[in-house]
């Protein structure tokens, strides 16, 4: 007689509203001690952390129940992300608190309308030239209209507010790359995709953006290994070799100075390497637990909010908390992976795995820049650093890996997802 085969025990899924619970918990306890770290409590930082509390609960609350969501693992780690990034910038310039959390809302919003958008593949595939087209225009305005900041024309002001186009341009780069791609791979669809991409990388070179071109260069030499294939893969890697030898070539004395400084930043810790070692002396000086919100020293030196603040958290909240934030963007790549594998479609896949490896390759070049492993580029970290341009741009490319998760589109029905999917 056959054995009976054993039941295989279910495991139980996460508790959403019990990890939210303990975030606010946390989020409240930090922006209490971040308020109230200086000479006198800073209301208005604490009533933006609690505002952005009360964000995550109408957020969780709402899809929870309209849409019977259940997977909100991703939103968790980005709403962690923010909320650091918020206590941080609180704690050393009050000021700006509340235009953060304008902009995780903001975010927060793309993100919702473009996770809508995404699960209509055909929409998405109609969208791909316009999408296109609109992203080399805000280039094109880039270049026309921007002002030298820090040696790179990659702001524009509009009606008062200043603007990155270049972040909103990486959503458009990964939407167009995953939607070209994502039907039977054609000599016209490669080219089409190579062209767009240099016309995209060119534009960043320049204006000098040596950090962002890089970043783009990344994200299409993980577009090119997703979509394999003989002479078109040969063709991605050659466009891709052709883009970087431009960077390299018109950035070559911008290179060879940061690779001057770079592994030597102690040789002139008061001139180009005073932000590096600043950053390792706080690192240093704040130890595993750090020496407390609002008491660390690297707040006090040159972009405390956005090159340096892995810098201002590591010395106040501790190395372990660096750590900690580092593992959640290699958290969010893990969960791109997973889903990648089940996604209805290739445009999903290759969506989300470009959309996190841009990410997890940003937050590499700033922590590895400011503590001198890497040659520091000046970009920032995403979700954590001040800038309304970026907090939008990666919560919007969050969206290409929570469309990937077949869960996130129950309210469609399995009939239409399954029905789209095989388009």
């Amino acid at each position: 007689m056959a054995s009976k085969a054993k039941k295989q025990p279910k495991i139980k899924p996460i508790n959403n509203f019990l990890m939210l619970f303990v975030l606010s918990v946390f989020q409240v306890a930090t922006g209490f001690i971040g308020a109230s770290c200086g000479e006198k409590f800073e209301n208005k930082a604490f009533l933006a952390l609690l505002c952005l509390v009360a964000l995550e609960w109408a957020y969780f609350v709402f899809f929870y129940t309209a849409f019977h969501r259940r997977n909100f693992e991703l939103e968790l780690i980005a709403f962690f992300l923010s909320g650091v990034g918020l206590v941080t910038i609180g704690s050393v310039y009050p000021d700006s608190a509340f235009k953060q959390f304008f902009m995780v809302l903001a975010g927060t919003v793309a993100f919702t309308v473009l996770v809508f958008l995404l699960g209509h593949v055909d929409l998405c595939m109609k969208l791909r030239p316009f999408v296109a087209g609109g992203a080399l225009l805000l280039l094109l305005v880039n270049l026309a209209i921007a002002g030298t900041t820090n040696g790179a024309r990659n702001w524009i002001e509009v009606f008062g507010v200043t603007v990155q186009p270049s972040e909103f341009v990486k959503v458009a780069f990964i939407f167009v790359g995953a939607a070209t791609l994502e039907k039977i791979q054609t000599s016209k669809n490669i080219i089409a995709y190579i062209v767009f991409s240099v016309l995209c990388v060119g534009s960043l070179i320049l204006m000098r953006d040596f950090g962002t071109a890089l970043i783009f260069f990344i994200t299409f030499l993980i577009i090119a290994f997703m979509t394999s294939g003989d002479i078109k893969t040969i063709i991605l890697a050659v466009a891709s070799a052709v883009m970087g030898g431009a960077i390299v070539l018109k950035y070559k004395a911008y290179v060879l100075r940061r690779f001057s400084v770079y592994r030597h930043v102690w040789d002139d810790p008061f001139g180009w390497g005073m932000q590096q070692t600043r950053v390792l002396v706080g690192i240093a000086s704040g130890g595993l637990f750090g020496v407390g919100i609002g008491r660390g020293f690297v707040r006090t030196y040159y972009a405390p909010v956005s090159d340096s603040i892995f810098g201002v958290i590591c010395e106040e909240w501790g190395l372990l908390f660096g750590i900690l934030l580092v593992l959640s963007f290699v958290a969010i790549a893990v969960s791109a992976l997973i889903n990648s594998v089940a996604a209805r479609s290739a445009f999903y896949s290759i969506a989300a795995i470009a959309g996190a490896g841009l990410l997890l390759f940003q937050c590499g070049l700033n922590v590895f820049g400011i503590t001198d492993i890497l040659p520091l580029t000046g970009v920032t970290i995403p979700f954590i650093s001040l800038g309304g341009s970026s907090m939008i741009s990666c919560w919007a490319i969050l969206a290409f890996i929570k469309a990937a998760d077949v869960r996130t589109y129950n309210y469609l029905g399995a009939k239409k997802v399954k029905k789209e999917g095989a388009k």
